[in-house]
């Protein structure tokens, strides 16, 4: 621990808040709230942890707090400062995951539609449905049963909806509004757990048109009927009162917490959503911080009551959420909380195996790689490759590893401008020079180890970059392959020396999956550059073959072998100009 670190943790007030860890590029990693924040934040420092926590600790080199006057206000502003620095140790608050709601929309004609979007624009929304395979499912039996216009914008003419019987042709039908108005109240008492009553009136009106001897009609009542049936009684009916809930459990072990939703609308239980993240404070604490990110970030629909264990703050909750909130002690609530909490204890012992297994190919990986190379865990890692052929079309790709995983979100490419011919050296200068001023001038996170998929001439050209022109300190590590193409030793240092990794290690499939991956993706990108220039390349600066004629041409042709066999007659056939055809002939052959 530093001594900056120690002065600040003796000057920690014994009062609620909010605390940010950094590290040393002081990007904010972890943000978490206490009751007492003196307490809290020196136990990071005192005592022994577990794995994931003593990670968390090993990068902090500096923190900030924030002191509130409550528990609740440190709560929401815990809540408040996750989403501006979503904090990379903050994992279980990143799922963005949206469900679809059913809506009827407040237009002259309405439409039933299926959107994840939920606007203020005076429609009416049914939802959400975990399942969004139920949500088209009821949509469609809707369609069946109440012919609501179908097209977003109206026809001149009818279509097949009308026909069908789904529709009632407003586009060329006078449908009032009492009409429509009818049919959206239906909708609605239907979704709102009124199908049986639909149900009955729908065999009434069967039985009605059976004794009139109108089986054809009859048998129309009997499909929807059917239709009900299949789509609505799929699911256990678990409570009578018809409310939208959710239910909340959770377990944990080994520093990490499961936590079980279930989503019950209209008295059925219709989803879960399982959620799973490593914990850093007390269990009811990231309880707490999870349920309220749940609803704020997430956009969830919040019901009219919510169920949750015993162990955490029943009126904290409800004053978070401004809803009502029950801790049950008998009862069918009480055993669907059981129920949850004993799903969430399956998880977890399930999923402990492949969570070390990833932490050991990803995070384990990363900081084994550190220590052979004797420097700081690299968290980030970008990786550069050149790609070209005899000097034509020189690109270049970088890919960035966080925590030993991909993030093909801040992967970039680069045509390479300043370099003619085929010169590697040149063309890592340049793209080194143009990633990393640009990181400086826009304050951009920096790597904490940069790989060169090349030898000593490429990883030099890279620091020379670096060093003396940017002033840069960032370290820099080479990727050679062996007669194979495979990766074969990895150079660092100055002068550059091999650094041996046992070839079974999984630091050593890191550095493969890394080189593998930046070759794919520098290939791929030289790959669509040339095959964008091949064609153009023929066709280019001939007068009278333009864009148009370019595409006839190939369309014509099929490809530019077969154009090459051509003679000028067969290319005036095509649609050129004489004198055009003649140039092409010419430029072909050549």
């Amino acid at each position: 621990m530093n001594k900056q670190l120690k002065e600040k943790l003796a000057l920690l007030p014994d009062q609620p808040g909010c605390y940010l860890m950094k590290d040393r590029q002081k990007t904010v990693i972890y943000v978490g709230k206490a009751k007492v924040l003196k307490n809290r934040v020196r136990s990071y420092f005192t005592g022994s942890h577990d794995a994931k926590t003593q990670r968390l600790v090993t990068e902090i080199e500096d923190f900030e707090y924030i002191v509130t006057s409550s528990n609740l206000e440190a709560l929401i502003l815990e809540m408040n400062l996750i989403k501006k620095y979503d904090p990379k140790y903050n994992v279980m608050l990143k799922d963005d995951k949206t469900y679809p709601f059913i809506k009827i929309t407040h237009e002259r004609h309405p439409r039933l539609i299926v959107t994840r979007n939920v606007k203020k624009d005076k429609g009416r929304y049914f939802g959400p449905y975990p399942n969004v395979q139920a949500a088209r499912e009821t949509k469609k039996l809707l369609d069946r049963l109440y012919p609501l216009r179908k097209c977003s914008k109206l026809p001149d003419r009818v279509c097949l909806y009308y026909h069908l019987g789904q529709c009632l042709a407003p586009c060329v039908e006078d449908i009032s509004e009492e009409t429509n108005r009818e049919l959206v109240e239906d909708i609605t008492r239907f979704l709102k757990g009124g199908y049986n009553e639909v149900k009955k009136e729908l065999q009434a009106k069967m039985t009605e048109a059976a004794e009139k001897l109108e089986f054809e009609r009859a048998k129309e009542f009997r499909d929807q009927l059917a239709h009900i049936e299949s789509t609505m009684e799929k699911q256990k009916m678990t409570m009578n009162d018809l409310v939208d809930r959710d239910v909340f459990a959770y377990a944990y072990d080994k520093g990490w917490m499961c936590v079980q939703v279930f989503f019950i609308r209209q008295g059925k239980l219709i989803e879960r959503d399982v959620s799973m993240f490593p914990m850093y404070q007390e269990d009811d604490e990231e309880f707490l911080t999870f349920i309220g990110q749940f609803y704020s970030k997430n956009n969830h629909f919040l019901p009219k009551e919510i169920l949750v264990p015993d162990s955490v703050d029943q009126n904290m909750i409800e004053q978070l959420l401004d809803t009502n909130v029950h801790q049950p002690k008998k009862g069918p609530k009480k055993e669907l909380l059981m129920l949850a909490h004993k799903n969430a204890k399956i998880a977890l012992r399930e999923k402990f195996s492949l969570i070390e297994r990833d932490e050991e190919r990803s995070i384990g990986a990363a900081e084994r790689l550190g220590e052979a190379l004797n420097i700081y865990t690299p968290h980030r890692i970008e990786a550069f490759d050149n790609s070209n052929i005899q000097g034509t079309n020189p690109v270049s790709a970088m890919i960035v590893f966080i925590d030993g995983k991909p993030n093909k979100k801040e992967y970039r490419k680069y045509k390479i401008k300043t370099v003619t011919g085929p010169d590697d050296y040149g063309s890592m200068r340049e793209v080194v020079r143009r990633r990393y001023t640009r990181v400086l001038r826009e304050n951009l996170p920096l790597p904490d180890l940069i790989i060169i998929d090349g030898g000593k001439g490429q990883i030099n050209a890279a620091r020379d970059v670096l060093e003396n022109e940017l002033g840069l300190d960032v370290p820099i590590a080479g990727l050679a392959k062996d007669d194979k193409h495979r990766t074969s030793n990895l150079l660092i240092g100055d002068p550059l020396e091999p650094v041996f990794l046992e070839r079974n290690s999984q630091e050593f499939y890191l550095l493969q999956r890394i080189q593998d991956e930046v070759h794919r993706f520098a290939i791929s990108f030289h790959r669509q550059i040339r095959g964008k220039s091949a064609f153009q390349s023929v066709l280019d600066d001939i007068p009278g073959i333009g864009e148009k004629r370019k595409k006839m041409l190939l369309k014509h042709f099929g490809s530019v072998k077969k154009m090459k066999e051509a003679s000028p007659d067969d290319i005036k056939k095509a649609g050129v100009p004489a004198a055009a055809a003649q140039l092409l002939f010419e430029k072909l052959q050549k």
